[in-house]
């Protein structure tokens, strides 16, 4: 069975931006070794559309980039999405049910599935889906903006913690 793993960026004051602050190059090559590792990723649309990004080649991409592009190209992906009609490729669109659809995508690989998005997270913790949640937390403070956390904090238990790259500290837990 598959353990659905939310991980994300985070500033201090708890906001996800990928574009007000981006890992450094040691956290970059963890995230590719993630990538290369992962059974595959949930999707809700939003962020679906921002990692689409890596379905097409840059000239002007260095090593770790085209390597993070590969891993990603390659796990199968699946897009929880009311809107879209289509995906890309390697992606399944997923629509209805989305506990029952969970459910049986957690029942197939083994190994990790990431699940990337707040609103989708705040989804999947409601149902009691979400395994573990790591949070990679930088040093900086937004003062606003997409919140790690959609809703409240579901009750959790800190598994553990290492210091990733410079400053940033990654903090896993378990739901309590």
């Amino acid at each position: 069975m598959a353990k659905l793993v939310f991980g994300m960026n985070q500033s201090l004051d708890g906001y996800v931006d990928h574009m007000a602050f981006a890992p450094g190059p040691a956290l970059f090559r963890h995230f590719i070794k993630e990538a290369e590792g992962q059974a595959g990723s949930v999707y809700g649309r939003k962020m679906y559309e921002i990692m689409s990004y890596w379905d097409d080649e840059h000239p002007e991409w260095d090593d770790d980039r085209r390597a993070f592009a590969a891993a990603w190209r390659r796990q199968p992906k699946w897009v929880v999405s009311r809107t879209l009609r289509s995906v890309g490729p390697n992606a399944t669109l997923v629509q209805g049910d989305l506990g029952a659809a969970m459910r049986a995508i957690k029942a197939g690989p083994e190994g990790e599935i990431e699940v990337a998005g707040t609103e989708l997270a705040h989804s999947l913790t409601q149902l009691g889906l979400i395994d573990e949640y790591r949070i990679y937390l930088h040093p900086v403070v937004l003062g606003q903006g997409k919140p790690y956390f959609a809703g409240p904090r579901p009750p959790l238990r800190l598994l553990g913690h290492d210091r990733m790259d410079g400053d940033v500290i990654r903090l896993s837990y378990v739901p309590a």
